[in-house]
């Protein structure tokens, strides 16, 4: 296809943050962008659609994917984005419920999408699917546990889907991005068992977490990223997005494991924060 007429991609979670800014970066590169949220606001100023779907129903994601191919017959690029976290809190703090939630948006949730769109790409020869990892997804990160264990379930998950699909001209790629300026943080579901043990550390980590959010990259960089691995001739499976991202990554392959493990900590600043005895 020509770059002014790439095909047709379809972007879970793209009402705003990087979901938004992929939705945009595909529709300039040449895509016809069908971009999804759970609460559909349509703004004037947007060069796609947008359609409603909650990836954590089949019904939804079923009903979504077949107003695209009621429409335009194909669909040639997935971005699974659409997810959310629980704020830093211990382990412990998170009940079964919402480590159940968690999942069913942030991996199920790919998982549904995947199944809905793989057989259209199969029968066309051809299709990417790209999902929106994060660098958590290699490197996890203490009182973050639930959303790294989602992330890391995504990477393996993803691998597999890209050995299995490719002799079917389907390739399967992972974005890794580090802390982003969107609105995530806002969004976080706070723990419902919050025990008094962790109350100094919470609100220590809902702190640094803010500050790295606003100190984070754009989500066009994301975006960017996204693209490049959706017209790439030959796509890797994990793309990092962002110079952190890319310094962690490195770290994460060659560093001793001591010394990635002091980074961590004194990135959150753990070992500076007094906890009750």
């Amino acid at each position: 296809m020509s770059k002014n007429d790439r095909g047709v991609a379809l972007v879970t979670g793209a009402s705003s943050g990087i979901g938004a800014a992929t939705a945009e970066r595909l529709a300039k590169a040449g895509y016809k962008v069908y971009g999804t949220s759970r609460r559909v606001v349509q703004a004037d100023q947007r060069s796609h659609e947008i359609l409603a779907l909650d990836v954590t129903s089949d019904e939804s994601v079923e009903a979504a994917v077949s107003e695209v191919l009621r429409h335009e017959g194909r669909i040639d690029l997935l971005v699974n984005n659409a997810g959310f976290s629980v704020a830093p809190a211990g382990a412990e703090e998170v009940s079964i419920n919402q480590a159940k939630s968690i999942f069913d948006t942030n991996f199920y949730g790919i998982v549904r999408m995947t199944r809905a769109v793989v057989p259209h790409m199969r029968s066309q020869g051809s299709g990417r699917i790209i999902n929106i990892s994060s660098v958590l997804g290699f490197l996890p990160a203490p009182y973050m546990a639930l959303y790294a264990a989602t992330k890391h379930a995504v990477e393996g998950y993803s691998e597999s889907l890209d050995h299995e699909l490719r002799t079917r001209g389907i390739r399967v790629s992972i974005i890794q991005p580090a802390y982003t300026k969107t609105a995530f943080e806002s969004n976080l579901l706070e723990p419902d068992l919050k025990l008094d043990e962790y109350r100094e550390i919470r609100t220590a980590l809902a702190k640094r977490v803010t500050e790295a959010v606003e100190a984070g990259d754009d989500p066009v960089v994301v975006a960017d990223v996204v693209l490049k691995a959706a017209i790439a001739a030959r796509p890797k499976i994990r793309y990092t997005a962002g110079g952190l991202a890319c310094r962690l990554r490195f770290l994460r392959r060659f560093a001793p494991a001591f010394l990635v493990d002091a980074g961590v900590r004194k990135d959150l600043r753990l070992d500076a924060t007094t906890l009750p005895n």
